[in-house]
């Protein structure tokens, strides 16, 4: 494996065998993301973009072939020790943030990073939370509750969750998908600025504006990689360039 690629997929196959017949979902996907790339992945419904990034972050098991973290094949783990490297080693964001109704933000927030912390580290991990919400514009809604805040503030606070742990890939699912253009806007200066910091990121959407983003965007079809484009480091001056020029791409694939 190259020292440079963080996370890795080899033949990755997925098949629900519950259909008659059985539905080929990813169909042999070869797949590296480089240490601090901003990959999205993208496709038609359907496709298999969201199935492939359950797949490499390890919240399901591939039918067959390898995933690669960091070296450490993944797919040969326990439930016990993927659920520990999910802990310790990944952050996630989907569309819906989910947050439990009892804490406020800061403990939700709190919660993952202080279960995944090693003992004695414990004053490290709220520190490194604090600052976060600091960092991402939230610090004052800390002690708020989940039905206090915008829905953009609850995805930064989302954003912060995925990090508290000091992740090596942050793992996006449709991030906007819930969200007004203002507010997605916001989310995805966050996720930028979270890039910029050095995380890496994989990303799924269906909106060219959110994917546009990426430094490399991967095309799906029918559980297959069918194409790639690098489009290089986000510029805000160019992004209606980038947007167009991702637009035109993603139409000859017949998005």
């Amino acid at each position: 494996m190259n020292q440079n690629v963080t996370l890795e997929s080899q033949a990755l196959t997925k098949t629900y065998f519950s259909t008659e017949p059985p539905t080929e979902v990813l169909r042999g996907i070869d797949l590296s993301v480089t240490a601090g790339e901003f990959l999205v992945i993208m496709g038609a419904s359907g496709s298999g973009k969201s199935t492939l990034l359950y797949n490499i972050s390890g919240m399901d098991r591939p039918t067959d072939g390898k995933v690669l973290l960091e070296g450490r094949e993944l797919t040969s783990l326990t439930d016990a020790e993927m659920s520990n490297v999910r802990l310790t080693q990944m952050g996630f964001v989907f569309q819906q943030a989910h947050f439990l109704a009892n804490l406020d933000v800061r403990d939700n927030i709190l919660l993952p990073a202080l279960k995944g912390a090693p003992k004695g580290n414990r004053a490290a991990a709220i520190a490194r939370a604090d600052a976060l919400m600091e960092r991402f514009g939230i610090a004052h809604i800390a002690d708020h509750g989940i039905t206090q805040v915008s829905g953009g503030q609850l995805q930064r606070a989302s954003i912060c969750r995925a990090l508290a742990g000091e992740p090596s890939v942050l793992f996006a699912d449709e991030p906007t998908g819930a969200l007004n253009s203002s507010m997605s806007t916001e989310v995805m200066d966050t996720l930028t600025d979270v890039h910029r910091g050095g995380t890496t990121v994989v990303m799924v959407t269906h909106d060219p504006a959110v994917a546009a983003r990426g430094d490399r965007v991967i095309y799906l079809s029918d559980g297959l990689l069918v194409d790639s484009r690098d489009a290089g480091p986000w510029q805000e001056e160019k992004a209606q360039q980038r947007e167009d020029d991702l637009l035109a791409w993603l139409r000859n694939l017949g998005f």
